[in-house]
């Protein structure tokens, strides 16, 4: 199979499969959060942790929509948006899976015992333990990746869109005789107006 050939393809299927990976795991627990106090455990889920997780899984899901209808140069901004994403999200995720921050899970537990402030919750959180769901994440955003590094390795090459996207030509055509209705359609569909 010619990569190159399959570029857009398999670069669309990327973006859609990251985008649908991000939004599910936005409403997913991404973060469980044990009391000190013996209470029931919190749980925080992705678009808490991570505020940007939802938005930008939505602008993923965008792209990987107009990248397969988009032009040329359209492709490469596309291509560089979609790995800007990748980079952020996979970092930022990477991050809340090494150590979580206070500001992943401050909302949250604020929310659900009415105490605000780093030495309130400090003296409320025992343990805040990621779960599965910011791996899977991770998995969506170092697929972004390789489709937007796809997409930059081979935009040049894909083949142009269909026809159905294209405009008309505004070229008048020449007519020979009379003008009956569907050439006065067609002219209005190219922009030239028939009654000149």
């Amino acid at each position: 199979m010619n990569i190159a050939r399959r570029g857009r393809s398999l670069s669309v299927s990327g973006f859609l499969l990251a985008g649908a990976i991000g939004i599910i795991s936005s409403t997913q627990t991404w973060v469980t959060v044990e009391r000190a106090d013996a209470g029931e455990a919190i749980l925080v889920p992705g678009a808490s942790a991570l505020v940007l997780l939802a938005p930008l899984s939505l602008a993923v899901l965008a792209l990987g929509a107009a990248l397969s209808i988009a032009g040329r140069p359209v492709r490469l901004v596309f291509g560089v948006l979609a790995a800007a994403c990748a980079a952020f999200l996979g970092w930022t995720t990477l991050q809340l899976l090494i150590s979580v921050p206070e500001s992943a899970i401050g909302p949250t537990v604020t929310e659900a015992t009415g105490l605000a402030g780093s030495a309130a919750l400090a003296d409320i959180v025992q343990s805040a333990v990621p779960t599965a769901w910011p791996v899977i994440a991770l998995v969506g955003w170092v697929i972004l990746l390789c489709a937007s590094l796809l997409v930059l390795a081979t935009w040049s090459r894909w083949k142009a869109g269909g026809r159905r996207y294209r405009t008309a030509s505004s070229d008048a055509p020449v007519h020979d005789g009379p003008i009956d209705a569907v050439d006065s359609w067609d002219d209005l569909s190219r922009g030239t107006d028939p009654t000149r």
